[in-house]
């Protein structure tokens, strides 16, 4: 059993503690949605209770804004710090620190098949994003995307990037090894590109941003918006309608509803290793909670990606924004409510040739991410890079086939973990493309 060891780093926040205590005053059966943020570290700590691996659970002050900007977290307009929920887990005192970052709709108990293993050969941190999970849910808001697309992305960008670097300084981490799943392996990229100094390797797990709807292997998608059902599935996604709208929409039935989909995806649709009945129900009751809780990183979605989860912007082509009235080309305009009219607007485009920290994707075989975005990336690219597959596992490769994705993992570290890494072979059952 694993020891939880609970704190607050960087002072306490009182204010939003008597909060949401004076929230839970009514037992959750009498509320519409049965859920808070209490309700989802209790949920968080009984998914982590099997494990053998002691660790310490914090909710580190990131204060109220990037230092020097106007902005504060998702434009609100408080000045209360915000937290990040952080799990750190024990490790030898030579171990290389490997900090994780999951994806949309997920929290960092979704790597709970991992912690284990890894923290076996590393300092293992994992975090819940600002606006999900365990963390801080600050108010998102943002300008059209149709009028203010491109400013709008940078400024989504920024502030699951700027969060994540002052979370680095609270922690006072540098030189660590940083891992992303899905739309956490596009927030890591973009983290390594602003801040390549922190960062010894990266990892991209079936991550998203590495296509766009312009490429050529789109065409599915433009054929289904042309029917009446992608029609209104693209409207509902412009419109910000995301699934834990849903989840908190039909209020007390929503935990059965995730239990039917949990049941699914990891049960009887698994691509690889099924979850037993235990794990199934402590995995639900934890996504049920993170899913139900207040709205607010989840409203990214549709300023970064496009119906189909296809980028925006995409990671091929990391991009600066100016407007033709501003001189100065090489900065980005602080906050997008300055910016009277962008058309036309100018891009500053940078391709993957401009990347600095060695990367290693990692894809399951059915993984619905295509990989083939991560080899066109890598033809552009001037560090090592390298795409592992892993067989029996689909998008959450972590999950399906926790196994192969350890040894997937273990590889693309070799240089920190063994002597001699060149003499190191690919694990059998792992397919490099």
């Amino acid at each position: 059993m694993a020891e939880e060891i609970t704190k607050v780093e960087l002072g306490s926040s009182s204010s939003s503690s008597s909060t949401t205590k004076s929230k839970s005053l009514w037992p959750s059966l009498l509320r519409w949605i049965p859920t808070s943020t209490d309700h989802i570290i209790d949920a968080e700590k009984r998914l982590l209770s099997s494990l053998k691996t002691p660790y310490v659970q914090e909710q580190v002050n990131i204060g109220s804004g990037p230092p020097g900007s106007k902005v504060r977290w998702f434009r609100s307009a408080s000045n209360e710090p915000r937290f990040i929920n952080t799990v750190t887990f024990d490790s030898k005192d030579d171990s290389p620190t490997l900090v994780m970052v999951h994806g949309y709709g997920a929290s960092q108990g979704f790597f709970f098949r991992n912690f284990d293993a890894l923290a076996s050969r590393f300092r293992v941190i994992a975090i819940d994003q600002l606006g999900w999970g365990g963390s801080s849910r600050p108010d998102f808001t943002c300008k059209s995307t149709e009028d203010y697309l491109v400013i709008c992305n940078t400024e989504t960008e920024a502030w699951f990037i700027d969060s994540f670097e002052e979370w680095r300084k609270a922690k006072k981490l540098s030189n660590f090894i940083l891992l992303g799943h899905s739309f956490g392996g596009y927030v890591a990229a973009k983290y390594a590109l602003k801040h390549p100094e922190h960062v010894q390797h990266l990892i991209l797990v079936g991550p998203a941003g590495f296509s766009s709807e312009s490429d050529g292997k789109s065409e599915w998608l433009i054929r289904f918006r042309a029917t009446w059902k992608g029609a209104v599935l693209n409207h509902l996604w412009e419109s910000n309608f995301t699934p834990q709208k849903i989840v908190r929409g039909i209020g007390p039935w929503g935990p059965d509803l995730v239990r039917k989909y949990t049941s699914a995806r990891f049960g009887s649709h698994s691509t690889g290793d099924v979850l037993s009945e235990q794990e199934s129900q402590l995995l639900t009751d934890y996504v049920y909670h993170t899913l139900a809780a207040k709205a607010s990183g989840e409203l990214c979605l549709k300023y970064i990606f496009a119906f189909g989860a296809f980028a925006r912007l995409p990671l091929l082509h990391s991009s600066q924004v100016v407007n033709p009235k501003i001189q100065h080309h090489n900065k980005i305009p602080p906050v997008a409510g300055d910016i009277i009219h962008l058309q036309p607007v100018h891009l500053l485009l940078y391709s993957a040739s401009e990347w600095k920290v060695p990367t290693t994707f990692i894809y399951g075989f059915q993984d619905w991410m295509n990989y083939k975005g991560a080899q066109e990336a890598r033809t552009q690219m001037k560090v090592p890079c390298e795409i592992i597959r892993v067989p029996q596992a689909g998008h959450f490769v972590f999950i399906d086939n926790p196994s192969g994705f350890h040894k997937a993992v273990l590889y693309a570290c070799r240089r920190f973990l063994v002597p001699d890494p060149d003499s190191e072979s690919l694990p059998g059952g792992l397919t490099s493309a």
